[in-house]
């Protein structure tokens, strides 16, 4: 187990303002946001836990006397019934809420540093962006630590002050009655809310919540591959938690706009190739854009409508794995319209070169093949 005082750099006796600044400094130092080192969103977790602890009275009690954060020895035998922990100061707590005997044993005041809430973003990529990647800069309207009071949530030069009521422990003792006698039971402190200190000169940025509302931009970058409904999680991107908490969870949910040219289906891209009639028949050569640039596409002689050529390697990057999906290009052989009169006159020359011949329009003789058909459907 790491050593909290240690990840903090502080002594074990230092006080309470003492680790809190030590933990300011460090995370402004390894936050994400202005650290890129590899170990730094790991120092960061580090660090914000090692406040958790220390910054807690009553877990900073339990640490420095067991060495751990449950309360169990170094050993981790826990003691108790059947070795599992359950200690008779448990009972006490189950049914009046707090430790009997009026001897304290409570819990401690609540800290008022909690975990900032995650949040959820969607973002629009084009589809030439999902098959590669991008970087992508984001606006977010988000929970800031408070950069006035920096999450003291004091106005500067002050500091809260120790509830008169409670004492600083964030709870009052009351007496109750019960089948055992007269036993005293702990309540949560009304007048401090449990924390043990009143902001009595709250900062006036941000009215003593230690965070205020902000736009921020950060860049995120989009791995190749995403699909629309893709999440992808920014660890400590999220709100900012109150009176100097650490930041929840960024999840950025990826929506893929559709593209003029190409659909896709799973990591494969699909297009069309429309090609005219007599370059499907004698074949030839084509250039077709993609997103790659410029591919050449090879029609052969005889190329019929609703044939795939496949372009391998040219479609959507796997997201997870290597390589890339295929392009499969649909062939679409044009048909004249609108033929003028030479052009029809040349339309019926192939015809009659191919055995076909047209009476008022209708297809009346197709060489071989008509009369077979003929021959076994009959004439009508």
């Amino acid at each position: 187990m790491s050593n909290h005082y240690d990840a903090l750099g502080v002594a074990r006796d230092a006080t309470a303002e003492e680790i809190k600044k030590a933990y300011r400094k460090l995370a402004r130092k390894l936050h994400p946001d202005v650290n890129d080192a590899a170990d730094a969103q790991d120092r960061f977790k580090a660090v914000t836990h090692a406040y958790e602890v220390l910054s807690d009275p009553q877990k900073r009690r339990i640490y420095d006397t067991t060495g751990n954060e449950n309360g169990n020895d170094a050993g981790g035998g826990g003691g108790g019934f059947g070795g599992e922990g359950f200690a008779f100061q448990d009972i006490f707590e189950t049914f009046f809420g707090g430790a009997g005997g009026g001897g304290g044993g409570g819990r401690g005041p609540a800290s008022r540093m909690r975990r900032g809430q995650d949040a959820l973003i969607s973002v629009r990529v084009d589809l030439r962006e999902a098959v590669f990647g991008v970087n992508k800069k984001l606006e977010i309207d988000t929970a800031i630590t408070c950069p006035t009071c920096e999450g003291s949530c004091c106005r500067q030069g002050t500091a809260p002050t120790t509830c008169d009521i409670c004492h600083g422990s964030g709870q009052i003792q009351r007496p109750m009655r019960s089948i055992l006698g007269n036993v005293m039971t702990l309540a949560t402190c009304n007048s401090c809310q449990g924390f043990g200190t009143m902001i009595v000169d709250p900062c006036n940025e941000c009215m003593g919540e230690g965070r205020i509302r902000d736009r921020r931009t950060l860049t995120i970058k989009v791995p190749a591959g995403v699909g629309t409904g893709t999440r992808i999680q920014l660890a400590n991107q999220g709100e900012a938690g109150p009176a100097g908490g650490p930041s929840g969870d960024l999840y950025v949910e990826m929506k893929v706009n559709n593209d003029p040219s190409f659909v896709r289906e799973g990591d494969d891209l699909h297009a069309t190739l429309s090609v005219p009639m007599t370059a499907a028949a004698l074949g030839t050569e084509l250039n077709f854009e993609t997103f790659d640039g410029e591919q050449p596409i090879s029609i052969k002689p005889g190329t019929q409508a609703g044939e795939v050529i496949n372009l391998r390697s040219l479609g959507v990057t796997h997201l997870r794995g290597f390589g890339r999906g295929d392009l499969k290009v649909h062939i679409h052989v044009e048909t004249p319209t609108k033929p003028d009169a030479e052009q029809e006159a040349l339309l019926k020359q192939l015809a009659a070169l191919r055995g076909e011949t047209f009476t008022e329009g209708k297809l009346v003789s197709s060489g071989g093949m008509f009369a077979k058909l003929r021959d076994k459907f009959g004439n009508n």
